[in-house]
């Protein structure tokens, strides 16, 4: 899948489920660059491990967070009934392996609990931090992180044009 692809199809179709607030280059600078840095937009299951979607969601982590989070769960509760999906952590685990939306939408709303704003595009360690912060990365690669992430904000800005 290119990025491309990514912002038509996922990233531009999941913000319209969101309120407009949470729409922001800020915002979409960090799903792409987690989403690189988790799953490259190539492994919706994890390689020997258990979570699922491109941005590599465990069900009583993210998912669950995200499900009764008190900044999150009104909103996750509305994304789940547009995508057919009952707002409990087995289902929306179940669901977020193959539907893209569903699993940006969450990702987009657990940046959405961390009462810190998102980092300013550019910021290379500061999103860094909060990636670390909000995915609690069972084994963190920093070593790909700035590449990955100086290609989200490239792509974005150029999508912006």
């Amino acid at each position: 899948m290119t990025l491309f692809e990514v912002i038509r199809d996922i990233i531009n179709p999941a913000a319209l489920l969101l309120p407009a607030s949470m729409d922001s280059s800020r915002a979409r600078v960090m799903l792409i660059a987690i989403a690189l840095q988790e799953s490259r937009f190539t492994h919706r299951l994890q390689i020997m491990g258990p979570a699922r979607g491109f941005w590599q969601f465990e069900r009583a982590g993210g998912t669950l967070g995200v499900l009764q989070h008190a900044a999150s769960k009104k909103h996750a509760f509305e994304v789940c009934a547009v995508r057919s999906c009952l707002p409990n952590s087995r289902a929306v685990y179940m669901q977020i392996a193959t539907d893209d939306l569903l699993a940006c939408c969450f990702a987009r709303l657990l940046l959405y609990t961390d009462p810190r704003p998102l980092p300013q595009i550019g910021d290379i360690e500061g999103s860094w931090q909060y990636y670390l912060n909000n995915w609690r990365p069972g084994k963190p690669h920093r070593r790909t992180w700035n590449e990955l992430y100086d290609e989200a904000t490239m792509f974005v800005a150029v999508s912006e044009m």
